[in-house]
């Protein structure tokens, strides 16, 4: 209790005094925005227009009040390129989010995100040792550890922190090392997402569960006739690849 009420005005304090005020002011003021993406995001409630519009049109008021471009830098606790790296990697990290987010709310899409969802139930009953029939593979969950969209987000967050011990060079510098190094950030996240699908050690939970969350976006609950299309590609690849199901 009196810690965190501390460590909570500590933070504030030491936080108001690196940030330029403009930058504290609107950051102070930023509740709204939180809650309405809380609610779209956490609570799945539709949020009103003009309940956006609004918000959007205080917050740049706001920012245009208070001049929060006014003594803007991209380092204002003057760590060096760590700060560069990490706002680089965030910006990443939320269009990839907003990409994910905005084709999961297309009508056009949804089938193929049911689909994807009949595709985790099949490989959970298969890795389990369950027939591969539409009744036993209904009540597995959508959800899957070992998932393309898990991979994603581990690339973009395991290349936050590898980026980060090249520094800050040129533009096309930066190209050419990130380009370098792309392999062997997919390397290091597929066998992260490799071991963490075969362990069933609690350590694991903190690496599996952002991208199980962000899976709820691109997974629906299936109907039994695409399960059933499931079913039957898992044992063609099964057929061709000599192994056969239980």
């Amino acid at each position: 209790g009196l810690t965190g009420v501390a460590g909570c005005q500590a933070c504030y304090f030491l936080a108001a005094s690196r940030l330029p005020v403009g930058v504290a002011i609107l950051l102070e003021f930023c509740g709204p925005v939180i809650v309405l993406v809380w609610l779209r995001l956490v609570r799945r409630v539709r949020v009103h227009r003009a309940a956006a519009v609004g918000v959007a049109v205080a917050m740049t008021g706001l920012a245009m009040v208070v001049q929060v471009w006014a003594g803007l830098s991209l380092d204002p606790l003057g760590l060096g390129p760590s700060v560069h790296n990490l706002i680089e990697g965030l910006l990443r990290l939320l269009i990839l989010l907003a990409y994910v987010a905005s084709i999961a709310r297309m009508n056009d899409i949804r089938r193929v995100l049911e689909y994807h969802g009949a595709e985790h139930k099949v490989i959970h009953a298969l890795e389990q040792g369950d027939q591969l029939t539409v009744a036993a593979v209904r009540p597995y969950p959508i959800l899957h550890p070992r998932c393309g969209t898990s991979f994603l987000l581990l690339v973009a967050l395991i290349s936050v922190v590898l980026f980060s011990f090249f520094g800050w060079p040129g533009f096309w510098q930066r190209i050419l090392v990130r380009l370098a190094l792309l392999p062997v950030v997919a390397g290091v996240a597929y066998e992260f997402l490799r071991a963490s699908g075969r362990s069933r050690s609690p350590l694991w939970r903190p690496v599996i569960a952002p991208g199980l969350w962000l899976q709820r976006f691109t997974t629906r609950e299936p109907d039994d006739q695409q399960i059933e299309v499931a079913i039957r590609a898992l044992e063609a690849v099964l057929a061709e690849s000599g192994e056969v199901p239980a």
